[in-house]
């Protein structure tokens, strides 16, 4: 058997392409009795989705680096001056790296969310419910009770 192109009745003997006309007008071969014949609307009603095939968003390393080095600097400057006695500029110090650690966290926030994450017992992104507000007073005491310990211990240096 060999492999090359079928015969067909239309074109028995002749080579393909010696008579345009009669080539385009010759009856197309009938499907293979075991494909499926081609429907526009059978995808959609058989539930496929080809977004699932996309691979799943993730933090990537060029996002996380400047994020997680801003962090460590911002959280370097806010302890030192905190652990060993500074003079007055110490006070400064520390709150300008309270000031760099809270923009690295909240820059990694948006990157989070950006990726589709959400925090604990909030909504995830676009799902249209709505946050329990119970759950955002307890972030909102935290948050507050956080940044007030921060400022009262820089307060302390003076």
């Amino acid at each position: 058997m060999e492999a090359g192109p079928r015969e067909s009745e239309a074109r028995a003997g002749r080579p393909f392409g010696e008579n345009p006309e009669e080539d385009l007008r010759a009856p197309a071969p009938e499907p293979l009795a075991d494909a499926p014949a081609a429907d526009p609307g059978t995808a959609a009603e058989r539930g496929e989705n080809y977004g699932e095939l996309r691979p799943p968003r993730r933090l990537r390393l060029v996002q996380l680096a400047p994020i997680v080095l801003l962090s460590l600097l911002g959280s370097l400057m806010f302890a030192f001056p905190l652990a060993f006695a500074f003079d007055d500029a110490g006070a400064v110090v520390a709150m300008l790296g309270l000031l760099i650690g809270c923009s690295a966290a909240g820059w990694g926030m948006m990157a989070a969310r950006r990726v589709g994450y959400s925090w604990p017992g909030l909504p995830p992104r676009g799902s249209g419910r709505r946050p329990d507000w119970r759950v955002l007073a307890l972030y909102g005491v935290g948050l507050t009770l956080l940044a007030a310990f921060a400022v009262w211990r820089v307060a302390g240096l003076r």
